[in-house]
């Protein structure tokens, strides 16, 4: 297999099958019928291995890669299953850091030619039944599963974990999860299990709530993470990592008591190594000192409002690259944007991606200084123009702006 090969079964794979990513709402198929027959066509690969579950709005990603790399520390093989991801597909699933081997990909996805013609597979079902196979197949110690949208009827809410959290739960994709915070806590309740833990990182007495009464229903133990008082630090920065540990420290005593050997110093070093580990990158991610750089994939408002609080204690002047994709409700989010800084709006070049022109109204009464940029690059090289040495960049808004960024900077 060339990597020619491989890149171009990647991109039929992402053109046969609905792709939420690109396509958004008329690509989310809800429902587990359809990976069920996945998973029975494939042998069922997810009840061969020990599975730990990751659900929530924010915080999933850096939680999972946390605790990936406080098991690796402790001598464990390691999957882990993310979402989406930044620049190459196989991002999505790794062991122990490592991304997934692409002649692995390639030959999957092969194999879908061969699926009988009831199973219609969305991209985001295909690669969780790819990622159970593949940690089967390398017969990994525990995988850590992320879950994908919502809970309830995410699709890789097939698998019986260890153990489950819930790291908090936002406004994010109401035109799939519902219009109010609780709805979407019942929804990323779904993900609670009879007779399995529930971790539950939200402080929203509503959102615990409805977790403890969701866990009560199936006789799961409820915890809640939020009374967990540590000064335990990670080299993930940004404030908002120090709620995501407190999830990750439960999963740890939960993990304990089911006998997996994890020391205090393996968990301190985890903690602390999880760059080195999982080669996670994304989440205040510092791309340059001169000038300091720093991109952050948060993109729903609760992230936004943490990214812009975390920005703010910075002194520096500010060149903000921005974008979003084309279900964000924008109106919301420029309020919130740093008056003090000098911006640059971006379309990302993912077919969802929003082009700055249709929302310059906004801009336009919003006090705001700012240059509208058809993609990502072409903001960043002027910002990077504009910036002196002593001033920032930041880049975010989406995924979909961080990945463009990477994809054209990081591996140059």
């Amino acid at each position: 297999m060339t990597s020619q090969e491989y890149q171009e079964a990647v991109d039929w794979l992402v053109l046969q099958m609905p792709n939420y990513q690109i396509d958004g709402q008329k690509a989310y198929k809800p429902g587990l019928d359809n990976i069920k027959k996945l998973c029975d066509f494939f042998g069922n690969p997810q009840d061969k291995i020990k599975t730990i579950h990751i659900g929530g709005t924010n915080g999933k990603g850096s939680t999972s890669n946390m605790l990936a790399s406080v098991l690796q520390e402790s001598g464990y093989k390691v999957g882990l299953y993310n979402s989406p991801h930044l620049i190459d597909f196989t991002e999505r699933i790794k062991i122990n850091g490592q991304n997934c081997d692409k002649e692995f990909v390639y030959g999957f996805i092969q194999k879908l030619k061969h699926l009988p013609e009831d199973i219609r597979p969305s991209f985001f079902e295909f690669t969780t039944i790819m990622a159970f196979e593949y940690f089967y197949q390398r017969k990994v110690d525990v995988a850590i599963i992320e879950v994908g949208l919502g809970g309830r009827l995410d699709s890789t809410n097939i698998i019986r974990p260890l153990v489950s959290a819930i790291t908090n739960v936002q406004l994010d994709h109401q035109n799939i999860l519902g219009d109010t915070i609780e709805e979407i806590a019942r929804e990323k309740a779904g993900i609670v299990k009879e007779n399995t833990v529930i971790i539950s990182g939200d402080e929203n007495p509503a959102v615990k709530e409805i977790v403890r009464q969701k866990a009560a229903d199936v006789h799961a133990e409820f915890i809640d993470a939020t009374e967990i008082k540590t000064d335990l630090n990670s080299d993930l920065k940004g404030n908002y990592q120090k709620k995501n540990i407190r999830v990750v420290l439960a999963l740890v005593a939960e993990l304990r008591k089911q006998d997996l050997k994890i020391g205090q110093e393996n968990l301190e070093s985890g903690l602390l190594n999880v760059h080195q580990n999982t080669n996670f990158i994304g989440r205040w991610f510092e791309f340059s000192k001169e000038p300091l750089t720093i991109c952050d994939t948060g993109h729903n408002q609760a992230g936004l409002e943490e990214v812009f609080k975390q920005l703010n204690e910075y002194s520096q002047s500010k060149h903000i690259i921005i974008g979003f994709v084309n279900d964000k409700k924008i109106d919301d989010v420029i309020p919130m944007l740093p008056k003090d800084a000098h911006y640059y709006f971006v379309k990302p070049s993912v077919s969802r991606g929003r082009n700055p022109e249709d929302y310059e109204f906004l801009l336009k009464n919003s006090q705001l200084q700012y240059k509208i940029f058809s993609s990502v690059q072409s903001g960043y090289l002027s910002a990077k123009q504009n910036c002196k040495t002593e001033e920032m960049i930041f880049i975010g808004g989406s995924n979909f702006v961080v990945g463009d960024f990477l994809e054209k900077n990081l591996l140059m």
